[in-house]
């Protein structure tokens, strides 16, 4: 796995600009926080954000795949300010489950989820190296 950072940029906090990388891809869908009873234990954006990462690393595990592994994460945020207020509660609810390991990134707000209650939903993409 290469990390892409172009000669002169500022170097992004928290995430990668691009990454290089050969193997098996995985595909993880969009992980909502609930937990695999599909029940939210809690309407908390950094509780949900704890298990929607959680229930990523449960399903690359199925996979072999490990944090290390994740090439790509989307966010899709119910608040952008609500997300931004509390961003380095959730740098370490992600430092904690995820580590020190910063994939390409891309964050949005959106209008609504299709599970109701849900405040965050991540997806990933990983490499498996060959």
């Amino acid at each position: 796995m290469q990390f892409l950072q172009p000669p002169g940029w500022a170097r992004p906090k928290g995430y990668s600009n691009g990454i290089v990388c050969k193997g098996r891809m995985v595909f993880v869908a969009g992980q909502v926080g609930w937990d695999e009873q599909e029940k939210f234990q809690t309407d908390d954006l950094v509780g949900q954000v704890r298990q929607s990462l959680t229930n990523i690393v449960g399903i690359l595990a199925q996979a072999g795949a490990k944090p290390a592994d994740i090439v790509r994460m989307n966010w899709y945020l119910a608040d952008q300010k609500e997300y931004n207020a509390r961003l380095a509660e959730i740098g370490e609810v992600y430092r904690t489950i995820i580590g020190k390991h910063f994939p390409a990134m891309t964050a949005l707000q959106v209008a609504g989820f299709v599970e109701h209650g849900a405040k965050i939903e991540i997806e990933v993409t990983a490499m498996l190296p060959d």
